[in-house]
């Protein structure tokens, strides 16, 4: 950056990356915070005036190309801890806070939980930290994937396991035994949906994309659900915003009751799935 200040080199990124992202000035403060190695707070208190770092530009270079803040930092804070991350996992979102508070809300003190398709771990890890639940498991498919929610579990929550498995193959839930409490924040999203450049050019296409109507994967593991619930158990989903009538049809038709958790912003989240008296083997 030509400017000769950190206050100066802040400015001209931001009115750079304006064109990239709708948080140009918070962009630019995390990635000076991210060169100087310290936190945004030191930068905006004692920093202003110190001369550039000279890993700037390369930062900013890398998210005018509209590579996401939480990849070049390789960390994204969710439910108020540091979570590690890189392109082999979605980037845990504010958005998904909802399906904790709703877990939360429907199993507050769960001895085992599950969660599929774990990814970082930012749900399975967020909830045993919360609750402090006895054991949890987070099944993924992707090797990557798996180094990093390990990582974060050995941070977060020592006593997750997380083990490889795919949900579209015979036998995978065989040895995984029965849960208080199931996590899912699976593939939703259609498969021509209009994307940022952030998201469909950096995050994994694989825990993104689930067919035409972005029901695939529903499809396949709903069904699934209720020989993993322990008696009274509770699935918390989460859907995309359109897919809450979709997805608890499939829900009431593999025997379970449905209710709908909404976001912050008001739009359908989560769906809390509880067993039917009588159905799907439970027993109350």
């Amino acid at each position: 950056m030509s400017g000769s200040t950190v206050a100066q080199a802040l400015r001209e990124a931001a009115t750079r990356l304006a064109a990239t992202s709708d948080t140009a000035r918070l962009d630019a403060e995390l990635l000076m915070a991210h060169a100087l190695h310290t936190t945004r707070s030191a930068v905006l208190l004692r920093h202003m005036a110190d001369p550039v770092p000279a890993a700037f530009a390369t930062l900013v270079d890398r998210r005018a190309a509209h590579e996401p803040v939480a990849y070049i930092l390789s960390q994204q804070e969710f439910y108020g801890r540091v979570f590690a991350v890189s392109p082999a996992v979605l980037i845990p979102r504010a958005d998904s806070e909802t399906i904790v508070e709703a877990a939360l809300a429907a199993c507050p003190a769960p001895h085992r939980v599950l969660d599929l398709g774990t990814g970082s771990g930012a749900l399975l890890l967020t909830v045993l930290a919360e609750t402090g639940a006895e054991e949890g498991v987070g099944l993924e498919r992707s090797a990557e994937a798996r180094r990093i929610a390990a990582a974060n579990a050995a941070v977060i929550a020592p006593q997750a396991r997380i083990v490889a498995g795919d949900w579209h193959e015979a036998g995978w839930a065989d040895a995984l035994g029965q849960f208080d409490l199931i996590l899912a924040n699976p593939p939703y999203v259609e498969d021509a949906a209009e994307l940022s450049p952030d998201v469909r050019g950096w995050e994994p296409a694989a825990a993104l994309f689930a067919g035409a109507e972005g029901l695939d994967d529903y499809r396949v593991l709903v069904p699934q659900l209720p020989a993993l619930l322990a008696p009274g158990g509770v699935a918390v989903l989460e859907i995309g915003a359109a897919q809450g009538p979709a997805v608890t049809a499939l829900a009431e038709q593999a025997g379970f009751n449905v209710s709908l958790q909404r976001d912050l912003a008001g739009r359908p989240r989560a769906l809390v799935l509880q067993l039917v008296l009588g159905k799907g083997g439970a027993s109350y």
